[in-house]
């Protein structure tokens, strides 16, 4: 299982009016509750990370392996989306990556991002979408673990 996973709005809430901490790595602290979330998912599920942050290629896969380890998120694979050189918005990102895949994991989508309302519906039924300013709950991971639980019995 792969997580198709956002950083801003997901694991660090936007709150307009309170500046974002940051921890000694120089990244953004995550909210406990939104660590605790894809903790839950992560380890029901054995998933791996592709991220789809706009902050995806400031760092290395090493880096962000060091970033997640450093907030209490213990995940086997980390991997990013190639950089938006395009300056695609993040739905079409995603369907780039989809379209240029060839061997297709089954995935799951976590992300606040509006425009990805119209992805397409067999690709849109596998979005959780967060509210922004709120990020990952535990009732967002409970919602995902039922979408990944549904994904795998499809083809069981």
């Amino acid at each position: 299982m792969l997580i198709l996973l956002d950083i801003d709005g997901v694991m660090v809430p936007a709150k307009s009016w309170k500046r974002p901490e940051f921890l000694n790595d120089g990244f953004y602290a995550f909210s406990s509750e939104s660590t605790s979330a894809l903790q839950k998912i992560i380890s029901e599920t054995s998933a791996s990370i592709l991220l789809t942050t706009s902050h995806k290629s400031k760092y290395t896969v090493q880096e962000w392996n060091n970033i997640f380890k450093f907030r209490g998120i213990n995940v086997q694979n980390i991997n990013c989306l190639p950089e938006n050189v395009d300056f695609l918005n993040r739905k079409d990102e995603i369907m780039k990556w989809f379209n240029l895949s060839l061997d297709l994991p089954d995935f799951i989508i976590i992300d606040d991002d509006k425009s990805l309302n119209s992805l397409p519906i067999f690709i849109k039924n596998k979005l959780i979408q967060t509210s922004a300013s709120i990020g990952l709950t535990y009732n967002i991971a409970i919602e995902a673990l039922q979408l990944i639980k549904n994904e795998t019995n499809r083809f069981a």
